[in-house]
């Protein structure tokens, strides 16, 4: 973690942790650095918080100013950056956005040449220059200033795109699209209609503060509650950028990441896709989806917290389906990031070819109830390392067996050790998690 950069780009409070000066900054070092030897082309595009538009005139004038062309991209999601660095040889992009956070929040996340996200030796570089430790950098001047262009045509090439991915039309079915106020509301329902769909939406009239306010993937129940009044097919609801995306069956009932991943990836698996049997996860995937992995001869690898590491290890073996239980799902054919429309295309696929609603793909897999709690640590190492805890840890990964398990890890960005405990009903989880907090209490690790 740097001071600035976190595995999700700059991110904080506009204007307070993230302010316009910080912004211009980025974009003048981005272009200095990426225009050495030739004139530098970058890609931008925002979400729709209020904030956004600020953000994304603050990096446009860094950019001119260092000499490099700003291609905008307008409201679009974070995915669609990624594609059009790749397809269309820009020499980086910048996704202004601050994902599933609340709309005062907002983020800059940048994506190198190949389309993942930026090189943390790059980004520490930029906080140098942010800070003032690096050497000025010179303005262009004359015919050498950057100049901005209109690029709306680089967003409706990555919609031509998704809409050529589905090997089946989509006639007929019934399908839910919460868009979370958010980047999708320029986008989802396009694709959807262009495949046949009958397509109804909610949560697309983003007015700047109306971004993952009580919809989304991070508030399924509302697309839960939309599926099941309608009578719909499947639902799908996406985060703020559209990087994540959450199922809804056609009961009704929650399919979240590693539900999708095991769905995805069994399916590839029977069609010879899923390269070296494999799928990525992360830490915090849960038990149920290696069980069911188990069963279908299904391999997976486990990377630290955050989808930047789930797309490392993918691209590092060649593996072809990873992801996050948040929704962050990436297809490695068709993607170098998660990219929630793209998920939902591909269960789409799934249910079409083999015949079935998505319940009963959903039905393979159990997922085990799940509690974490975080507890305020005055010292996080302290913590971690303490005698007493790490017994009271050990104890209970050997009460649970192999019905259960425990993780206990720091949070990378607050005085917050984390408790989780995955078994086989709540009570068991409430039990073992409060055991260890208890321990951390005795301990006198633990801070009000």
């Amino acid at each position: 973690m740097g001071k600035y950069f976190g595995t999700d780009g700059f991110r904080g409070e506009a204007n307070i942790d993230l302010t316009v000066e910080h912004a211009y900054k980025v974009g003048r070092f981005l272009g200095w650095y990426f225009g050495k030897d030739h004139k530098a082309s970058i890609v931008i595009g925002k979400d729709t918080r209020r904030s956004s538009y600020m953000f994304e005139y603050a990096l446009v004038s860094g950019l001119t100013a260092s000499g490099a062309d700003a291609y905008l991209l307008h409201v679009t999601t974070t995915p669609s950056v990624s594609y059009v660095v790749r397809t269309e040889n820009f020499d980086c992009g910048i996704m202004i956005s601050a994902s599933h956070n609340p709309f005062y929040d907002n983020g800059i996340k940048i994506i190198n040449g190949q389309g993942q996200k930026l090189e943390a030796s790059l980004e520490e570089q930029i906080e140098s220059y942010i800070d003032d430790e690096q050497p000025k950098i010179p303005f262009a001047t004359g015919e050498n200033i950057g100049r901005t262009v209109d690029f709306t045509a680089g967003r409706n090439r990555y919609i031509g795109h998704l809409i050529s991915i589905p090997t089946r039309s989509f006639k007929n079915v019934r399908v839910g699209l919460d868009c979370s106020n958010g980047s999708s509301s320029s986008i989802a329902k396009s694709v959807f209609d262009a495949v046949g769909a009958k397509t109804y939406v909610i949560n697309n009239e983003p007015d700047g503060t109306n971004i993952n306010k009580d919809c989304g993937s991070t508030h399924i129940e509302i697309l839960q509650q939309f599926v099941r009044e309608k009578h719909l097919d499947v639902g799908f609801a996406y985060d703020g950028d559209a990087d994540r995306c959450i199922a809804v069956d056609d009961q009704g009932e929650i399919v979240d990441g590693d539900m999708i991943m095991f769905i995805c990836g069994k399916y590839l698996k029977e069609q010879g896709r899923l390269n070296n049997d494999t799928i990525v996860t992360t830490i915090m995937s849960n038990l149920g989806l290696y069980k069911a992995c188990d069963r279908n001869g299904i391999r997976y690898e486990k990377t630290a917290v955050g989808d930047k590491y789930v797309c490392e290890n993918m691209m590092a073996n060649g593996h072809s389906l990873g992801g996050e239980q948040s929704g962050h799902i990436i297809f490695s054919k068709h993607a170098t990031t998660g990219d929630g429309i793209l998920t939902s295309l591909m269960v789409m696929e799934v249910m079409l070819e083999k015949k079935v609603p998505l319940h009963v793909l959903a039905d393979e897999i159990t997922i085990y109830p799940q509690l974490l709690k975080n507890v305020r640590v005055a010292n996080k190492a302290e913590a971690r390392e303490n005698k007493a805890v790490q017994k009271a840890v050990s104890d209970v990964a050997e009460a649970l067996g192999d019905n259960g398990r425990i993780l206990v890890r720091e949070s990378g960005t607050e005085p917050l050790i984390r408790v989780m405990v995955e078994a086989s009903d709540d009570a068991i989880c409430e039990k073992y998690v409060n055991q260890v907090i208890s321990v951390m209490e005795a301990e006198n690790l633990v801070i009000q």
